[in-house]
């Protein structure tokens, strides 16, 4: 180490994947790491997300950390799709097995942190007013943390509980009560299934269709098991080659469109076993050829309907092709959703097209058309991604601008873990990174930082620093990228993934769609020319 005196070498916040794969890869460095985290339990996002039917979008042998080869084949999945609980389960596993309790502190939120030039650290201060000083600082906080609020008049009138999902109440009773939800993203899609079963009713308000893939959960056998555990140096290999980290094959470059009508369907048909795997092992151009992306939406379409039954409750849920190509949002993963929408005690309220919501009141909620009374009201509206949980604090550079100032009109940086102005700062998965099964990217991140790490200590190098013209080529690179994709429809898309949920600021381009296993080579291929969009610099004596 140089002579800077901290009191850690690196300070991480956030205990989910991120904090974890740090604590491994930094500490198998030779580095001092210390994780902080606002939570009471380590596990990140699924410390939050514990709304009744929270679960994983990912299959479960590939949603995990895949440092260890004796963690892999120990752990033992139960189900093709966790939920929230089984994955805490896992993460008191890693860090159990791992030893990583002496590297977290936990009910400890970050306030702010400061860099500050002339010693080349970083002053990190908690909401208790402590003060730790480390030389590197290193944001762990998650792509989707912080909750999205709407701006509905009346919120603070009503006189029941009211919440955002990701921030559900420990003990709150919803059997027997009037449930309303707000938002119909894959949060209600994963909710209404399991609390119609109790709830007195559900009432779903409804503002943005989306293509519904189904999920077919089902256990994991012994067979799956052993079958997955013998081949799991291959999984983590098709993650890490795949362009959305998942452990999916390729359709051997079968195209849609060059393919005759009965076959394509039956190859969908056939493939229509569950998991967004549907749309990586069918065809190679539903995501790129506008035709190809059609019929696959349109034999979507087909099988929502069929299990909506319902022709008017269809048109309110299933997006046309013409507003919405297929991925130009996330697509949820459906476990009963559409059946569970034709239960007498599920209405849903058409708050595009039919009743627009005006206001919160103590009762209940507003619309166009009337009151509606309530007991519960749950905000399923989304987070601000990327940049929400790095906005959240004042994160402040050399020049002293925090980083919610620096993205007020776009959020750039390098490769999603660097920000010009900010030495010495690393991001897991920040803004204009992949959009991609999470620990896949999470682990490539955290390799890559440890390697530019190891290089500045090895070197006896005081302070790394992002170019900002590396910075502006990889924003371009990554709006050049993003123009060429179905993503780029106008305003017709009014996606989170484009910050368009957000009201306080303008969308913007903050994902990397030229594949996660491209983005992967360009990482490895930036540690092994030594880093080129960083300056390595000693400090002046």
């Amino acid at each position: 180490m140089t002579a800077q005196r901290v009191d850690y070498d690196v300070i991480v916040v956030g205990a989910g994947f991120a904090g974890l794969a740090a604590i491994h890869h930094l500490r198998e460095a030779g580095l001092s790491v210390q994780v902080f985290d606002k939570a009471s339990d380590i596990g990140g996002t699924w410390t939050w997300n514990r709304y009744p039917g929270a679960m994983t979008d990912s299959e479960s042998y590939y949603y995990c950390l895949t440092f260890s080869k004796e963690l892999l084949q120990e752990w033992k999945w139960k189900q093709r799709y966790p939920d929230w609980q089984e994955v805490l389960s896992y993460f008191h596993f890693v860090a159990d097995r791992c030893a990583m309790w002496p590297h977290i502190q936990l009910e400890t939120e970050v306030v702010e942190a400061t860099y500050i030039p002339e010693r080349g650290i970083w002053k990190v201060r908690t909401a208790a007013g402590d003060v730790y000083t480390s030389k590197y600082f290193v944001s762990g906080m998650g792509m989707i943390s912080e909750p999205v609020i709407p701006r509905i008049p009346g919120l603070e009138r009503f006189r029941g509980p009211l919440f955002h999902s990701a921030r559900w109440p420990d003990g709150l009773e919803y059997e027997g009560k009037r449930v309303a939800l707000i938002g119909s993203g894959a949060t209600a899609v994963q909710m209404v299934p399991v609390m119609c079963k109790t709830a007195e009713s559900i009432h779903l308000f409804h503002r943005t269709p989306n293509y519904i893939l189904p999920a077919m959960q089902k256990p994991m056998t012994p067979e799956w098991e052993r079958e997955i555990k013998e081949h799991y140096d291959e999984i983590v290999a098709m993650c890490r080659h795949h362009p959305f980290g998942m452990a999916f094959r390729t359709a051997d470059g079968r195209l849609a469109v060059e393919t005759p009508p009965e076959e394509r369907e039956r190859i969908f048909e056939e493939k229509w076993t569950g998991s967004f795997r549907w749309v990586f092992e069918t065809f190679d151009d539903l995501l790129v050829h506008p035709d190809a992306n059609r019929y696959a939406a349109e034999f979507i379409t087909r099988k929502m309907r069929e299990r909506l039954g319902d022709p008017a409750l269809a048109d309110i849920v299933i997006p046309r092709w013409e507003d919405q190509p297929l991925f130009a949002r996330r697509p949820p993963l459906d476990h009963g959703f559409l059946e569970s929408l034709g239960a007498p005690n599920v209405h849903v309220v058409d708050i595009l097209h039919r009743e627009p919501i005006r206001e919160i009141t103590e009762r209940g909620i507003r619309t166009s058309e009337r009151e509606y009374e309530f007991d519960i009201i749950v905000l399923c509206t989304g987070f601000k991604a990327y940049t929400g949980a790095l906005e959240a604090f004042p994160i402040r550079g050399v020049s002293g601008r925090t980083l919610a100032e620096k993205w007020r009109d776009e959020s750039p940086s390098i490769m999603g873990v660097c920000e010009a102005d900010y030495p010495n700062f690393f991001m897991v998965t920040g803004p204009q990174a992949p959009f991609a099964n999470l620990p896949t990217s999470i682990e490539q991140n955290v390799i890559w930082i440890t390697r530019c790490i190891r290089k500045a200590e090895e070197e006896g190098v005081d302070v790394i620093e992002p170019r900002p013209e590396a910075e502006r080529a990889w924003t371009d690179h990554v709006a050049e990228i993003h123009r060429q994709t179905l993503m780029a429809a106008g305003d017709k898309v009014h996606s989170w993934m484009m910050g368009a949920n957000r009201e306080d600021k303008p969308p913007r381009v903050l994902i990397y769609f030229g594949g996660a296993n491209r983005y992967y080579d360009i990482m490895d291929e930036s540690a092994e020319r030594g880093f080129p969009e960083l300056e390595f610099r000693r400090l002046a004596s």
